[in-house]
């Protein structure tokens, strides 16, 4: 684990912390790597963190059918069967994700994911990665 993802876990763990129910939360680039974790192993949020990469994509080109839209996604909430699902644009180049179970209170998710990329935003972004495959 990088200093970095460590001084951004503390940060999704008071979001979960916050949230009664919260089970997933998973910071990631644009491009579907994890960057940091809470309430899950490293194989899961990897998983979670691919999986919003095309989630957010499909979400844009939606989004870019609409009247004086950029394409740009904000959040994405789905219901499902136990639970559900947060994605949520947190800085440039980032995403916050959270899975919850079906008794979180949704509003109340929705507030403290604005307020955590509000609050703290500016460290929750990817900087582009640079032809060699470093971020610059």
């Amino acid at each position: 684990m990088t200093q970095r993802q460590a001084n951004m876990d503390w940060m999704l763990k008071d979001l979960a912390a916050g949230v009664p129910q919260t089970r997933h939360v998973v910071l990631l680039s644009a491009d579907g790597l994890r960057m940091a974790q809470y309430g899950t192993d490293t194989d899961v949020a990897d998983r979670i963190a691919a999986a919003c990469a095309g989630l957010q994509s499909l979400a844009a080109a939606v989004g870019s059918e609409l009247p004086h839209s950029q394409g740009q996604m904000r959040m994405v909430v789905i219901e499902m069967d136990g639970g559900f699902f947060y994605l949520m644009a947190a800085g440039a180049g980032a995403y916050l994700a959270v899975l919850a179970d079906e008794g979180v209170d949704a509003g109340l998710m929705g507030q403290r994911m604005r307020d955590l990329v509000l609050r703290i935003g500016e460290h929750l972004s990817s900087p582009p990665r640079q032809e060699d495959g470093t971020s610059r």
